[in-house]
């Protein structure tokens, strides 16, 4: 069960997220990535999975580059399936509206991938994320195959708070990147 306090804060910052002037979010977003490009994990990183915006999330798209094999997710039932998409191929909106690689677009699996760029609607100080409520990357993080790749959650400073409320099945990000800072939490951890 979903506490009332994470849906009052996932609709408060929704709402702030959705309400960026257009302008302001392409700079939030532009500043975010160019942390991300700055990062050695990124760098050294060959296979990358990522997102496509929704509701106003930071947009990654300049760092969608032939540098990297990129993987976007396909939501298929209650599960994310991750498709290895290149700049350039096809994507429509699927399940919830998010747009998805092309079905036939050839699988990725775990011991390919080196980096987890997460989407989240809020981060907190401990590492712990607050998504849209359906579970999708809580079930993928939570599966053995997945827990060993590195993960940054994506969100802009707005979304980073003190304390979430944790259920169970939450797990830690290695990592949180915003608009004006990178926060390695394995170092926190030490």
């Amino acid at each position: 069960m979903i506490s009332s306090e994470k849906k009052k804060l996932r609709r408060k910052l929704l709402k702030q997220r959705q309400s960026l002037d257009k302008k302001i979010w392409q700079e939030k977003s532009n500043s975010l990535c160019e942390k991300i490009k700055s990062l050695s994990l990124f760098q050294e990183a060959k296979t990358i999975l990522a997102y496509f915006a929704f509701r106003q999330e930071p947009i990654l798209n300049s760092l969608f580059t032939m540098e990297h094999c990129w993987g976007f997710p396909r939501c298929v039932d209650q599960s994310l399936i991750w498709h290895h998409w290149i700049p350039g191929d096809a994507i429509s909106a699927g399940t919830y509206g998010i747009l998805e690689p092309d079905l036939n677009a050839p699988i990725l699996n775990s011991f390919e991938v080196d980096l987890i760029l997460v989407p989240a609607v809020a981060c907190d100080h401990q590492g712990y994320r607050l998504g849209y409520g359906r579970g999708f990357y809580d079930r993928l993080l939570n599966s053995t195959q997945w827990q060993h790749i590195p993960t940054i959650g994506i969100i802009f400073d707005f979304a980073y708070v003190s304390r979430l409320s944790v259920e169970p099945w939450d797990c830690k990000l290695k990592a949180i990147c915003t608009e004006t800072q990178y926060l390695n939490l394995l170092e926190s951890d030490n």
